[in-house]
């Protein structure tokens, strides 16, 4: 019962648009409650996208730095065969394998370098945008409080 009057009391006169001092408590607290609600539904939103897209760099940095483990595999036989064939041969056979040797190492420099930009790309691991965006959101409420 006491809560009909108190929003009786509430209703504004006619023709004046309502105000917050005019709502009861109740709704205030409830509204400002499905808000943060809301807003921390957002930043946990973004939060997501942002460490998926973090998670595919630290994927690609690592799949180009496995093959840059392979190439530097190969290029590791391929030293031994230039070393068998610069033993086995006069110049010409192991002129060519270090030929071949030089090119597969400049390819696992080259690949482990994309990996390592991939990788920088992707740190650090925390959502940064998400927690710059929940600072600021929190000075707000904090001014909005003062006010």
């Amino acid at each position: 019962m006491a809560d009909t009057d108190h929003r009786a009391a509430a209703v504004p006169h006619a023709g004046t648009a309502p105000t917050a001092a005019d709502e009861p408590v109740g709704e205030l607290v409830q509204r400002a409650t499905q808000q943060l609600t809301e807003l921390v539904r957002g930043e946990m939103r973004l939060a997501q996208a942002e460490m998926t897209e973090k998670g595919k760099r630290f994927g690609k940095g690592g799949g180009l730095f496995g093959g840059a483990g392979v190439l530097g595999f190969v290029t590791l036989q391929a030293l031994v065969a230039t070393v068998i064939a610069a033993l086995a041969v006069p110049l010409p056979v192991w002129a060519a394998a270090l030929i071949v040797t030089a090119v597969l190492a400049v390819a696992t420099g080259l690949t482990a370098l994309a990996g390592r930009k991939q990788v920088q790309k992707a740190t650090p691991a925390t959502p940064q945008q998400t927690i710059d965006s929940v600072k600021a959101d929190v000075a707000e409420i904090k001014e909005s409080a003062q006010r």
